[in-house]
């Protein structure tokens, strides 16, 4: 295929698009490169994606003119659309980001997909937009209508975005809501990078909600195999729907929404105990009240996508956490 993945310089983008190239797909990977973040990170990232597979441009997905020609000139077979602004707390504060590019950036791909003939538009969401859900695990048949941050609001209108385009112009969408994505590569931002560094500098790190958090930590090489497996089979309208008893999971268009998740909620203090140990070096604890934004558990019955796809995530939290500070550690000795 030929496939259009947005946020290429990302996290999940960067290793989605190097997997694609790699079993021979065309791939055109787009990403804006702003500051959110350590852009050197997001070069890096680039740089071991060059292969005569793959190719880059700089381009953000709010540029309405620039997007739609991209998807005119290029006649991409699917889209992968992972370009986003990402972060719970920092939507808080900069609500205004969120829109724009969660929201019109969307809407954009959404645009592209209909007028050029994708085939298949798999797209980002996360376990966020169960919000304040207190039903565990959390699964895809459940409501989501109670949001706790305006990131989430935001991912959850994509849902509800695609699913209207799927249903007015026969659009095939797929949305999978990731869970707690973490490993070699990752964001700045993630607990794992701020813990190992605080961690080895010696820095306090912060507890929220007195440490009494949980969440199901899924290795950056499961959420790929989830997705492309799940791009390789358009979504189509499923025959279980009842339209007198609607359920989440269901559309009578050609709409899908699957969990990625590796079904298990960790303590946060165990998660850091285990980053601990396999750093060598205790960490300087503070802690502190629950944030605004935030959730005290995420856990993802992904029994959808096994039942479907024959997937579940199968990395342990102590054998992903060990690849990440490995990489961590060589990544930032040689910088």
């Amino acid at each position: 295929m030929k496939v259009l993945v947005t946020g290429a310089a990302g996290f999940i983008g960067a290793f989605a698009a190097k997997r694609l190239a790699e079993r021979g797909d065309t791939v055109v990977g787009i990403d804006n490169l702003n500051d959110y973040y350590d852009v050197t990170l997001k070069q890096a990232r680039l740089a071991f994606l060059q292969s005569e597979n793959f190719r880059f441009k700089a381009m953000d997905v709010i540029d309405t003119e620039a997007i739609l020609a991209l998807f005119e000139k290029e006649r991409f077979d699917a889209c992968l659309h992972l370009a986003a602004q990402a972060g719970v707390r920092y939507s808080l504060k900069n609500p205004l980001i969120y829109a724009h590019t969660n929201l019109i950036g969307f809407t954009n791909v959404l645009e592209g997909c209909r007028l050029f003939g994708v085939s298949h538009l798999v797209y980002a969401s996360t376990s966020s937009v169960y919000g304040a859900n207190r039903k565990l695990p959390f699964s895809e048949h459940d409501a989501v209508d109670h949001p706790v941050s305006f990131y989430a609001a935001t991912k959850k209108s994509n849902e509800l975005m695609a699913h209207a385009y799927s249903h007015v112009f026969g659009l095939p969408t797929t949305g999978l809501r990731f869970f707690t994505v973490y490993g070699p590569w990752g964001r700045p931002d993630m607990s794992p990078m701020l813990f190992a560094s605080a961690i080895l500098a010696g820095r306090t790190i912060e507890i929220f909600n007195h440490g009494a958090m949980a969440r199901d930590f899924t290795y950056i090489d499961d959420i790929v195999e989830g997705v492309l497996r799940v791009i390789d089979t358009p979504a189509t309208p499923s025959p279980s729907y009842d339209a007198l008893n609607p359920d989440p999971a269901t559309s009578s268009a050609p709409y899908r929404i699957y969990n990625i998740g590796n079904q298990g909620a960790v303590n946060l203090l165990e998660y850091i105990e285990m980053l601990e140990t396999i750093l060598g070096k205790k960490a300087d604890k503070v802690f502190l009240p629950m944030q605004p934004g935030d959730v005290a558990e995420t856990f993802a019955d992904v029994s959808l996508l096994q039942e479907q796809f024959g997937f579940i995530p199968q990395t342990s939290l102590e054998d992903g956490l060990r690849r990440f500070a490995s990489w961590y550690q060589d990544y930032y000795r040689a910088a």
